[in-house]
């Protein structure tokens, strides 16, 4: 039989979102920093553009020829910091309100994010 999947009631709220720049701070890619493609919030994982590459062998279609193509896995949030948009060093991200509505800062600058 199937593995039934755990359902949650509702996802949890995120420090990173898709379009940040974040900066890998554990694994086997430590150091590297690239773009939020996809966030997953209920299983708590984003790809990352250029970071945990895998490799894919393709069958070819009309479209595209196959082979043996590079592909970017998921990689879990923990081990993503925000890169600050002033210092361009990786900072943690707080909350706050302006102007009626919840934004996200980074914490090491003070600079409003988005």
């Amino acid at each position: 039989m199937a593995k039934k999947e755990k359902k949650t009631r509702f996802a949890p709220k995120l420090n990173i979102k898709k379009g940040d720049k974040v900066k890998v701070i554990a694994g086997n890619d430590k150091g590297e920093v690239g773009d939020v493609v996809e966030v997953f919030p209920d299983k708590n994982r984003a790809i990352v553009e250029g970071v945990n590459m895998k490799k894919k062998h393709r069958k070819p279609t009309q479209d595209q020829p196959g082979g043996i193509v590079d592909i970017p896995a998921s990689i879990h949030i923990s081990n993503l910091m925000l890169v600050d948009p002033k210092s361009g060093e990786a900072t943690r991200i707080g909350r706050k309100m302006v102007d009626g509505k919840l934004v996200r800062y980074a914490k090491k600058s003070g600079e409003l994010i988005k």
